[in-house]
């Protein structure tokens, strides 16, 4: 039982980074229908972001906080640069999903570009082990977890309790009513992204300080699990998001005790593929008019 509770200590720390990926995901899907495989490069943008900010300032408070304007940022680029002209044009989703692969592929290859293949790593401070409960955790360990709290409550509040979260899921669940009910359509989706580019940014971050080394396909290398945790949870659904997060993150790690720490990734598939078949909309729902 012990060991099994430990499990559940490192699933909740994995389950926190996995929300702030797959949230900022759900969300951009949610306002554009749109699949971004790009979103691990924006989580990539924002961990080296804050590598460079650390080495000129020494201070990881403000190398996170740069990963953040720095997903952001690239967000928005992404939309507006590239996947504003296509729709403009009136390209199909599957050419709309192209592109994401397409940019995602160039930051990739930009990154190795500058950095080569070897890996960089922040220069954390030490982090001892606490016994919380029936949990063991680090100092870092317990950061991370209090961060997924703060950002998922901010999410909540932001969504059930300000203009801009009634406005953004109008549009998530009718973007023509939206628009004639006086909504600024393209607005809601441009605010969206940069929301979504700054979670990237702030969960590449913390991606790399966790797994204590960065690589130009940090994020792609999580890309897989954060789909299976929104689309778990149904995707383009923040909350359901959460609860996929939660659940393929306790899964992981409680099964790394049991089977090789290989196969979590299988895991992971294995329960989107079960999710799947027993309730092919995810585990949150909403009714949802249709859509261009």
């Amino acid at each position: 039982m012990s060991n099994f509770l430990l499990g559940v200590g490192f699933g909740l720390v994995t389950s926190s980074i996995i929300a702030l990926s797959a949230v900022a995901l759900s969300l951009q899907y949610s306002v554009t229908d749109v699949p971004n495989f790009a979103h691990g490069e924006l989580m990539t943008l924002g961990a080296y972001a804050a590598y460079e900010t650390q080495r000129f300032t020494s201070s990881l408070i403000v190398a996170g906080l740069v990963a953040v304007v720095v997903g952001a940022c690239f967000g928005l680029i992404l939309n507006s640069a590239l996947l504003r002209p296509f729709r403009q044009a009136g390209a199909k989703r599957l050419v709309l999903f192209i592109v994401t692969i397409a940019f995602g592929l160039i930051v990739q290859n930009i990154l190795l570009l500058v950095y080569g293949g070897s890996s960089r790593a922040y220069i954390l401070p030490p982090s001892t082990a606490d016994k919380i409960g029936p949990f063991i955790l680090t100092h870092r360990d317990i950061a991370v977890i209090v961060l997924g709290v703060i950002v998922m409550l901010a999410i909540h509040v932001l969504l059930k309790y300000t203009r801009f979260g009634v406005a953004q899921r109008a549009v998530s669940d009718n973007r023509e009513l939206a628009r004639v009910s006086g909504i600024s359509v393209n607005t809601i989706i441009q605010v969206t992204w940069l929301i979504s580019g700054a979670l990237g940014g702030v969960a590449g971050f913390v991606l790399g300080a966790t797994v204590g080394s960065l690589t130009p396909t940090l994020g792609f290398s999580f890309l897989l699990v954060i789909f299976a945790a929104a689309i778990v949870g149904g995707i383009g659904k923040p909350y359901g998001a959460m609860a996929g997060a939660l659940i393929i993150g306790l899964a992981t790690e409680v099964s790394a005790l049991y089977v090789p720490a290989d196969y979590k990734e299988v895991i992971a598939f294995g329960i989107l593929v079960l999710v799947l078949l027993v309730r092919p909309q995810g585990l949150v729902t909403t009714v949802r008019t249709a859509q261009q």
